[in-house]
């Protein structure tokens, strides 16, 4: 069949386009047009090409979801080798890399590029006169896998090149992975599917690209990031590594927005503590991050060793995921009940520390993961998360494993466990009764963000639990020197030191004393809300739920665990006790938001070391008053509060013109 040359025309241009908006909304991420204006685009290059297949190219957008299946992979020799970097794991063989380096250069100071090491699955793009040819898994370094079809299915990867200096000839190097949002998706649906979940994004990515069929890759989304050159034909290539990146970044490669040029081992130190802290908050997951001498001669200068360049290291972060065994499952018990499966572990290095405990939320749960005691498991902790079990090794698992069976009874105080319909927890109906319930709740009243008792640590409280010293919260403020002297490490100076804390505790706010009463589903926002709204414990305390579901952000289930709290006479009896031992607050006559203060409504950024107050102090005073507290400086900031060392917030109170007040004029603002 003959095409028409306008039929041709508007084929071409359609790929054009679609590959256009593919490159704003994978790449750059700022798309021009919305999805169904796409989606009909797409829709109508189909139609033409089913019209005229011979129009039909591998490079075309309709191609990306993928072909009829593969019977296995065919091998793709590395022109040049795909090497894997040297691993640094703390600052003395970084510093060792850099002295290297610079004996090696006989200079004093290097300038490095510097990236995020991505913790995905490394490929080779090949292109031909613009066009993407061949695209091969790094394999073992010499040789990889051909998994040309399934890269097609990747938006983020170009199949024609664009730019105003398309080599004829150009290898490039990147990395595939799923992005941790794509991955919490996939997850989802498996499980819908009643299909094996993925333990991490890096596992999902790795099965997702090696699939014989690429429409299965096609159906999971999987992204790409570019970070170096193999071949080109061009003569003038860049001649530093972050000129390279630019080059590849014009020809429409996506590649990483957190690369950087520093100076010198400080400058590799500087971003390695900038990149660990960002690590949660990255839309990718990585394992590190890499340095490279920036200068391409001082590269070929240092050359290689054995499989790793001597110009380029990577910076391992602690890792973030390990594998080790279920010794037992145990029960915790909570303050309000809930029991909690905890995996007792053979002891494993993980994220910076020594985990031999991991949390398995509830009994659901552990069904959907599988777990038993046996069982070869990987454990992840990142930053301060408390470690969790992430799935398990199937193919490790004994013959002997022993499921878990949720106990019928409290094992602290052999009360009855249910559980409550429309819920995953099951509780102990124990309630004070439960001396874990008892230590957990007094834990938590006596807290730096509650009562703030300093002094009562969870040994001390321990040991007043079981000695039937405190039976209430009230009992706290019966404690006397003598009586604390008689417990385990509690000298005199201790003791007296814990109850001139107690009575400094009596001097609160209304929201901190909520949150210290421990109340189901109430943190600490949640009760400051309430105490806004309410003003009055008293008003809190006769609340109906419909009331309660008034107060900005409370909802129904909130509001009821509130009206049963106050429900029940011996809560009452013990905040009447408290009170009566002489725990006070400032209480307003009117609702915040009925209230005309100067305070009220009003956005407060605090900066610097007050003199005489703690930020807590202030931000609790603000916050009874109906006014908000900010992290940052914008045009919505009523005032800046300053102390000593302001630093970049002061400067830009002045840039936009808002109040600025020192600890006199804040506290003269709230005696107003």
């Amino acid at each position: 069949m003959e095409t028409f040359p306008d039929i041709s025309a508007r084929v071409e241009e359609l790929r054009r386009t679609l590959a256009q908006h593919n490159y704003l909304y994978y790449v750059k991420d700022a798309p021009v047009i919305p999805d169904s204006e796409y989606d009909r685009l797409f829709r109508e290059l189909q139609e033409l090409e089913q019209q005229f297949p011979q129009l039909i190219t591998p490079n075309s957008p309709t191609c990306r979801v993928g072909g009829a299946p593969q019977s296995e992979f065919s091998q793709v020799v590395h022109n040049l080798p795909m090497l894997s970097l040297n691993n640094a794991l703390d600052a003395g063989e970084v510093s060792a890399f850099d002295t290297r380096v610079r004996e090696m250069l006989r200079v004093d100071f290097v300038e490095y590029e510097v990236e995020p090491k991505y913790d995905g699955l490394a490929v080779s793009l090949r292109y031909e006169s613009g066009q993407f040819m061949q695209g091969a898994t790094r394999g073992d370094g010499f040789k990889g896998e051909n998994v040309t079809n399934n890269l097609r299915t990747i938006n983020s990867i170009p199949l024609q090149l664009k730019g105003s200096m398309v080599p004829n000839l150009v290898e490039v190097r990147g990395e595939v992975l799923m992005l941790k949002a794509d991955f919490e998706k996939l997850n989802r649906v498996q499980l819908e599917l009643g299909n094996k979940q993925f333990v991490n994004p890096r596992n999902a990515a790795a099965g997702s690209l090696r699939q014989l069929d690429a429409r299965i890759t096609a159906s999971r989304k999987l992204s790409f990031f570019c970070y170096g050159i193999a071949e080109c034909s061009t003569e003038n290539l860049p001649q530093t590594q972050s000129g390279t990146l630019e080059m590849l970044e014009h020809l429409q490669f996506p590649v990483s927005k957190e690369r950087e040029i520093v100076h010198g081992v400080s400058g590799l130190f500087s971003y390695y503590k900038k990149l660990l802290e960002k690590r949660e908050i990255l839309p990718y997951q990585i394992d590190g991050v890499v340095y490279k001498v920036n200068s391409i001669q001082s590269q070929e200068k240092l050359g290689f060793v054995a499989r790793a360049p001597r110009f380029a290291i990577a910076h391992k972060f602690p890792a973030e995921e390990a594998m080790t065994m279920v010794q037992n499952i145990d029960v915790q018990v909570g303050r309000t009940g809930t029991l909690t499966p905890v995996a007792r572990l053979v002891p494993v290095f993980v994220g910076g520390v020594t985990v031999s405990s991991a949390t398995l939320h509830n009994e659901d749960e552990i069904r959907r993961k599988d777990v038993r005691i046996g069982d070869s498991v990987i454990v992840r902790r990142a930053g301060d998360v408390i470690p969790e079990i992430v799935g398990v090794v199937r193919e490790l698992r004994p013959a002997h494993t022993v499921e878990f069976l949720m106990p019928e009874k409290c094992p602290v105080c052999n009360s009855l466990i249910k559980r409550v319909t429309g819920e995953a927890a099951s509780r102990c109906l124990g309630g004070l009764f439960c001396a874990a319930q008892r230590k957990q709740a007094l834990c938590h009243f006596v807290s730096r963000n509650a009562m703030d008792i300093d002094g009562l640590g969870e040994k001390i409280v321990e040991q007043l639990v079981d000695g039937n010293i405190v039976k209430t919260l009230a009992d706290v403020y019966q404690l006397t020197i003598p009586m604390l002297e008689k417990l385990d490490r509690m000298a005199y100076k201790s003791a007296a030191n814990v109850v001139e804390a107690i009575d400094n505790s009596k001097n609160t706010t209304l929201a901190r004393f909520i949150y210290a009463l421990g109340i189901r589903n109430v943190g600490e926002s949640t009760a400051k809300e309430l105490a806004k709204y309410f003003g009055k414990l008293e008003r809190l305390m006769n609340a109906d739920e419909e009331t309660l579901r008034r107060v900005p952000d409370i909802g129904p289930i909130v509001a009821q665990s509130v009206v049963q709290f106050f429900m029940e006479s011996h809560n009452r009896d013990v905040i009447d006790r408290i009170r009566r031992a002489g725990v006070a607050w400032p209480e307003n006559e009117l609702r915040p938001q009925d209230d005309k203060t100067t305070i009220n409504g009003k956005v407060f950024v605090l900066t610097g070391t007050l003199p005489n107050i703690t930020r807590d102090e202030a931000r609790a005073r603000i916050e009874a008053l109906g006014g908000k507290v900010s992290s940052s400086v914008s045009k919505k900031t009523s005032y800046v509060i300053i102390g000593t060392d302001p630093g970049s917030k002061l400067v830009k109170a002045k840039e936009l013109g808002i109040a600025i007040l020192n600890e006199d004029g804040f506290l003269d603002l709230l005696q107003q």
